[in-house]
């Protein structure tokens, strides 16, 4: 799946303004201007376009996995400089907080019948002999899932979400003073 459809995706589910996609891409070690963001999320056939490289996505699903989960101690992660869609789905799962239940029977509302053994077949480190690919289906899939569950149809983006995964990490985090 592509880096720059993968982080539309992200930001429509999220409902992520150019502010808060510049944040998310700073905690994940990657300083990015709004000229930048809007290149990366305008489609293929419009002038301006511009590709987004898998360093440039691990650093925002690095960041959003920040964001939403805390920092943890020592230095940030460094970007991975190749994804694959394996890279993606993993981290996808830690910035959400999924377990492998709830990733089946979102996956499962979506037409796409996993086991569980087949799930974890898409975690495991690639020189494993149990490992497989992950495809661009069950990533999009996923994220198709992950719209339904957090844009519910009928509410409106300008209504504020109280239950809103950004609002939720935002209100978890200290204050700056």
């Amino acid at each position: 799946m592509k880096a720059n459809d993968c982080l539309r995706r992200v930001r429509y589910i999220l409902e992520l303004d150019d502010t808060r996609m510049m944040a998310t891409f700073a905690e994940g070690g990657q300083v990015v201007d709004r000229q930048t963001i809007s290149a990366w999320l305008k489609r293929e056939e419009d002038p301006g376009y511009m590709v987004c490289e898998d360093r440039e996505l691990a650093s925002f699903l690095n960041g959003l996995i920040i964001v939403r989960r805390g920092r943890r101690p020592g230095p940030v992660m460094p970007p991975e400089q190749r994804l694959t869609n394996n890279l993606v789905l993993k981290k996808l799962k830690i910035a959400f907080s999924l377990d492998a239940e709830e990733i089946l029977v979102m996956l499962a509302e979506q037409a796409i019948e996993l086991s569980k053994h087949e799930l974890s077949a898409l975690f495991r480190n690639p020189s494993n002999r149990q490992y497989r690919e992950c495809k661009d289906q069950v990533l999009r899939n996923l994220l198709l899932a992950l719209q339904n569950k957090y844009r519910p149809e009928g509410r409106l983006s300008s209504e504020p979400d109280p239950n809103s995964p950004w609002s939720q990490a935002q209100s978890d985090r200290p204050k700056p003073s």
